[in-house]
């Protein structure tokens, strides 16, 4: 292993280079993209900054589309910008377009079988992970600043793991959600990237509310089972990039974080996830009967047919799963685990294969999901040449510890395998 400059370090001339049309047109954004850029307020926090919005959130005036061509055209055109846009362009961001996203967010691939995949730009040939596939892409592209993302089951911090990219899922229902269209409400989250550190910053300040739990970061808990689940090489550059930051982390303790396997709480977020997507969609869906693609054809149906009983065991499993994660997850500390088991898989890749890797994926992402804890994913190094993201949990409202965390952190970046 060897040591190189971290990618997420882009200079300013390179971001301005790679602001151009040629960038632009590598599909991280939609065909009903914004005419022109919406100009924050000239003075804020964000002033100078430039920001892409996944296409689930209102921007006044646009339809927003959910990744659905059928559901964009049933759309009126918003009348007002969802709180966060508000947010941004109130705290001086430049809004240049809006971004593609996997079908009523519901996969972790980032392909959309209508508008195209996302070029994955620091892995070219693979998947960039979605559902913020778009924002992902545009970030790495150094097309935007800092861009957008919600998070659910993994929809941030999966496309940072695989694009390379910082990520950040903030505690559920710390950012106001008002003028997004929702997924799972039991489990959805504003998320947003960034090429550095510093940048992810900015943007907590402006978009988390007055909830902030603030502690000394006092125990680094280092999930075995999670780092179980990854592929050899992930876990072998994780390691090293851990051992390197000790430095600046509590002396690490080993703990296997799921009694009974990750399977029991994977499943129990996959009912109440499927239930209430189709509680929201499920009407559109079965009336309008758009065209999906695949995947996300079988996922809706699958949700059409969760019944009461199930529905009622899955909670149970999830009140269970958020007291267990919540009484190891207290103020002062930190929980480090892979973002995801694998680099990004070849776009070309079976659809077993993509079932196979989204299972992984689920085992890992469920924790947060489940318990509603904040999770940042660090762009620590490659393995054979690609991104893979360590990622750390923290405690309810201790997203700007993390922020912060993160930060000090970053000068450990840039580890290969």
């Amino acid at each position: 292993m060897e040591w190189r400059k971290d990618p997420g370090l882009v200079s300013r001339a390179d971001k301005v280079k790679a602001r151009t049309p040629e960038i632009r047109s590598r599909s991280a954004f939609v065909p009903h993209d914004l005419t022109a850029p919406l100009n924050g307020r000239a003075a804020g926090p964000l002033s100078g900054l430039t920001v892409a919005i996944k296409d689930m959130y209102d921007i006044a005036g646009e339809r927003t589309g959910g990744g659905n061509p059928d559901w964009l055209i049933a759309q009126e055109r918003a009348t007002k910008n969802a709180a966060v846009v508000q947010k941004l362009l109130d705290a001086g961001a430049t809004i240049i377009g809006k971004t593609i996203c996997d079908e009523f967010f519901y996969s972790v691939a980032g392909v959309n079988a209508h508008y195209g995949t996302p070029l994955n730009p620091r892995a070219p040939g693979r998947i960039p992970g979605g559902s913020s596939s778009g924002s992902a892409s545009a970030t790495a592209s150094g097309a935007c600043d800092m861009a957008i993302g919600s998070d659910t089951g993994g929809s941030v911090r999966i496309p940072a793991s695989f694009c390379g990219v910082y990520g950040i899922r903030t505690t559920h229902g710390r950012v106001d959600t008002t003028g997004a269209m929702p997924m799972a409400d039991s489990f959805d989250a504003v998320g947003w990237f960034a090429n550095g550190p510093g940048v992810l910053h900015k943007v907590g300040a402006v978009l988390l509310d007055g909830n902030a739990h603030k502690a000394g970061v006092q125990r680094l808990l280092v999930l075995d089972d999670a780092f179980a689940q990854a592929d050899d090489g992930v876990c072998a550059m994780l390691a090293a990039a851990l051992a390197a930051m000790a430095p600046a982390l509590p002396k690490a303790e080993h703990i296997r974080i799921a009694p009974d396997g990750f399977d029991i709480w994977r499943e129990a977020f996959r009912v109440i996830q499927a239930r209430e997507i189709w509680s929201v969609y499920g009407e559109f869906v079965s009336r309008v009967k758009p065209k999906l693609g695949d995947g996300i054809h079988e996922r809706m149906q699958a949700a059409s047919m969760v019944g009461a009983d199930e529905l009622k065991q899955a909670k149970n499993v999830h009140g269970q799963a958020r007291a267990h994660l919540r009484g190891i997850a207290q103020p002062g500390t930190v929980l480090a685990l892979p973002t995801a088991p694998s680099i990004a898989p070849l776009i070309g890749a079976s659809p077993a294969d993509l079932d196979s890797v989204r299972t992984r994926i689920m085992r890992l992402t469920c924790m947060a999901g489940l318990a509603g804890l904040p999770q940042i994913s660090i762009p620590v190094g490659t393995v054979a040449g690609c991104p893979a993201g360590l990622s750390l949990i923290g405690w309810p409202g201790g997203d700007e510890v993390l922020l912060d965390l993160v930060v000090s952190l970053s000068h450990y970046c840039g580890l290969e395998a």
